[in-house]
């Protein structure tokens, strides 16, 4: 039995203080461990700072309870809010778009990029599950012993086997001998994932190409097959040069390599095959294997148009693969890569059916992210296949890994195994979701709790005159400051806006555009070359961010109700990424009524890893028109609002187990002061307070870390 929700005017949920954002963050932690199980929907492809659909159900139900709604408890119930119409206005992966529908409201959804607007689209349809079958069956027979042919090796005792990845090197030749250097930085080539429980690896010998074992953190090795002694840590490349083992003339990597004009060279090494009974082997490449990629290079000649040839733009995230004459999308495939995505590709071309042919080229457009010369090898005891966006950057790989594209049951990243752990996995969600609920007490293992929502598909509305005449979703590409909404349409904005110095999506999302484009034509979103616009609101400058920002929230402004919420998770550890945010609100007549902590992103990215005081919060910025609120002048009192509120927050979450980085202590001030200035008389005022305030913060900032800090000192003393 449902409980349904009534759209009222009033106070909402998510503008108390007692929202239970710590209770919250432990699910959603939960779920960012191995978010592509627990919300496959939105995974289908590969899209950029994916929420967590633990914190948007929250926030969908939270902008429609009313205040004093035990937020726990409704978080299990199987809510429906029959009446109401959410709207993102940056859409991304779909998040807030699938957990409105799944609590039964009506959902509009816009991005400009045409790759996300392209990826919700199939994960949100009426999908035909036997038909999707049948497709996937009718692709295996007709292509993939085509594809698996050119995976394959004889075995010493002449049996075939599948090659599950090949193992290749940069090369460049030597400025001072032209001898090729490979750009190994070290000759162990394969590790495990745990290395001090598991500290054998494999290293390949530089004299002779035997593969051998050794230990991890071995200096010293003997080659077993040609004797040699060598170091296998250190390779000819390091850092940013490398010294060539020939005459030991050391020289820069990057350099030399764009004096070339070509991007660089690679040369196979190795190869990890299945063996018949089910284990894996490493082994040397041999001529065999160099004479099946010639067959391959042969094959890829005789296709007529067999993969996109557009230019990658210069950028942020592209600049890196340019610096290394990377010119075209298609250059960061090898010739069997590009040969066999044609064959997938031409394939899928064939599918009558145009709701199936979009979803398998989003299925093989999801390959693509695994399959190139920009992967490489996560080693033993984990998925093998590290990603080409793990570092959020085109950073070229100088030992990248090719692996089967077709795949097999043991492979990683490849179509076959794709097919099964995303697509018929968001099937199978789609068709029962599920939310995820901590142990009780004294058990082990996170229950996922079934029936508490919606079966997700349905026809997607193209304009908003079809979705005023019943429909359920309505996706459409574009500018966001610019929609087809009527006034006052809208009972809550629930959205993740882009940060303007962050990875900027468009340049990223260019290379799965190109071949898109390929498949589906050239026509509709697919016109374009290039998913860059000059409207996007992601913007180095941090002027043009904020003025589009502000005409994508001016336009929110007049399609959301007056009694609306506008609602958006957000982080920034630079005061200018505040700054954008406070203008672009007030300019467009918004105050902000709460903000909570919560769980932020994923707990496995790469960036946050890296990162020395790594945020692992977002603030969810609750705000409603200011019209509807009551404006303050500020007579020195300003901190004294702030500072106890903001020492809650924190202490909630330090009471929860969570520890806090200095930046996070940091979005949490932050979040608590443009609160209180989004509701001065005046923004000028506002804006003044706000770049005035420096001592201030860095004090409460100091001061609520430390105390954090001395008090897991006191811990570990008392442990």
């Amino acid at each position: 039995m449902t409980i349904p929700l009534v759209v009222a005017p009033g106070p909402r949920a998510l503008e108390d203080m007692a929202f239970p954002f710590e209770a919250l963050s432990d699910i959603a932690q939960i779920e960012s461990w191995r978010k592509e199980i627990n919300r496959p929907l939105y995974h289908i492809h590969k899209w950029w700072a994916q929420r967590l659909g633990t914190v948007f159900r929250a926030i969908v139900l939270g902008a429609f309870a009313p205040s004093g709604t035990d937020m726990l408890d409704l978080f299990y119930k199987p809510v429906r809010i029959k009446d109401a119409v959410v709207f993102d206005p940056f859409m991304g992966s779909g998040t807030t778009i699938g957990e409105t529908a799944k609590l039964g409201a009506r959902a509009i959804g816009r991005d400009i990029n045409p790759v996300a607007h392209f990826l919700v689209r199939n994960a949100l349809a009426v999908h035909d599950r036997p038909a999707i079958l049948e497709t996937y069956r009718a692709i295996e027979r007709d292509v993939a012993d085509q594809v698996r042919r050119y995976y394959s090796a004889t075995l010493p005792d002449g049996r075939e086997v599948d090659v599950l990845y090949y193992f290749w090197v940069k090369t460049v030749d030597c400025p001072a001998c032209d001898t090729a250097v490979d750009l190994f930085s070290s000759y162990i080539f394969a590790r495990h994932a745990y290395p001090k429980r598991y500290p054998e690896a494999k290293a390949v010998c530089p004299t002779c190409g035997a593969i051998n074992e050794v230990r991890n953190d071995a200096r010293e090795a003997h080659c077993g097959t040609c004797y040699a002694t060598f170091d296998p840590q250190a390779g000819p490349a390091n850092g940013q040069k490398a010294s060539c083992p020939e005459c030991s003339h050391i020289f820069p990597i990057a350099k030399t390599i764009r004096e070339t004009g070509r991007p660089p060279e690679h040369r196979l090494y190795a190869k990890l095959v299945l063996m018949p009974e089910g284990s894996k082997a490493y082994m040397p490449a041999t001529d065999e294997d160099r004479a099946l990629y010639g067959e391959a290079q042969k094959a890829l000649r005789n296709r007529k148009n067999p993969y996109p040839v557009a230019a990658i733009e210069p950028g942020y995230n592209t600049n890196q693969a340019l610096g290394y004459n990377y010119r075209h999308w298609h250059e960061m495939f090898n010739e069997r890569q590009l040969l066999c995505l044609s064959v997938l590709a031409d394939r899928i071309r064939q599918i009558e059916d145009p709701i199936l042919r979009e979803l398998f080229t989003c299925l093989l457009s999801g390959t693509l992210e695994f399959n190139n010369m920009f992967a490489s090898y996560k080693g033993e005891g984990t998925g093998a296949v590290r990603h080409m966006f793990a570092h959020h950057i085109l950073k070229p790989e100088r030992v990248p890994l090719e692996a089967n594209l077709w795949g097999t049951p043991k492979s990683s990243g490849a179509f076959s195994t794709m097919f099964e752990g995303r697509i018929r996995r968001a099937l199978d969600y789609a068709d029962d979701p599920f939310e995820i609920r901590l142990p009780a007490p004294g058990r082990k293992g996170n229950e996922k709790v079934f029936g508490l929502s919606e079966k997700i598909g349905f026809p997607v509305a193209e304009s908003y005159s079809a979705f005023a005449e019943g429909k359920r979703v309505y996706l459409s590409c574009g500018d966001s400051s610019a929609t087809d909404l009527p006034d006052g349409v809208v009972d809550a904005i629930i959205t993740d806006p882009p940060f303007f110095d962050n990875v900027h999506y468009s340049q990223l999302a260019d290379f799965f555009h190109v071949w898109q484009r390929h498949i589906l034509g050239a026509n509709g979103h697919w016109q374009a070359d290039t998913t860059r616009s000059e409207d996007e609101v992601q913007n180095a400058d941090v002027g043009a961010f904020t003025d589009r920002l502000r005409a994508v929230w001016t336009e929110a402004y007049r399609v959301l109700n007056d009694d609306g919420i506008l609602a958006f998770t957000y982080h920034h550890s630079r005061p200018e990424g505040w700054h954008a945010v406070l203008k672009a609100l007030m300019e467009a007549g918004f105050g902000i009524t709460a903000a909570h902590p919560i769980k932020s992103e994923m707990s496995v990215a790469m960036p946050k890893h890296q990162a020395r005081e790594p945020i692992d919060l977002d603030i969810i910025i609750v705000c409603r028109k200011r019209t509807q609120l009551t404006p303050h002048r500020w007579n020195g009192d300003l901190w004294g609002t702030i500072s106890p509120v903001a020492a809650e927050q924190v202490q909630r979450l330090r009471g929860s187990g969570r520890r806090l980085s200095r930046n996070d202590v940091r979005v949490i001030v932050m979040a608590q002061l443009l609160r209180q200035l989004s509701i001065s008389h005046e923004m000028d005022a506002a804006l003044s307070s706000l770049d005035n305030a420096n001592g201030e913060i860095e004090a409460l900032i100091a001061e609520l870390h430390a105390a954090g800090s001395k008090e897991i000192s006191t811990n570990a003393e008392r442990d």
